[in-house]
């Protein structure tokens, strides 16, 4: 499994709307393309001065899967993503492959 990591850094001044548009329209869009199996919305609780910063994680199932998404579905949706929030924020990506997943019952 590989497990796509995206960082961001937020202005405080897009942050409630910025997470709102996250929840209902972002996540439920790279959702949509059935590139991924899960996701998680983690915020970092040893923020620095510069702002907010939240990780997204999206769990796809192989690499010809994520490869999929990068190149059918990314573009449009990151192009979405830097048109509402112009110079508001600072985005990271990782991918990283996923060594051991355990869901405890």
């Amino acid at each position: 499994m590989i497990l796509y990591n995206v960082t961001v850094s937020l202005d405080e001044s897009i942050h409630e709307d910025w997470l709102q548009w996250m929840k209902d329209k972002h996540v439920p869009d790279v959702m949509a393309t059935g590139c991924f199996i899960e996701n998680k919305m983690l915020r970092l609780l040893n923020e620095e001065d510069n702002g907010i910063t939240y990780a997204m994680q999206y769990l796809s199932p192989d690499m010809d899967t994520y490869e999929r998404y990068q190149s059918e579905f990314a573009p449009a949706l990151q192009h979405e993503y830097r048109e509402r929030y112009k110079d508001k924020f600072a985005a990271f990506r990782t991918i990283l492959e996923v060594v051991h997943h355990h869901i405890h019952n």
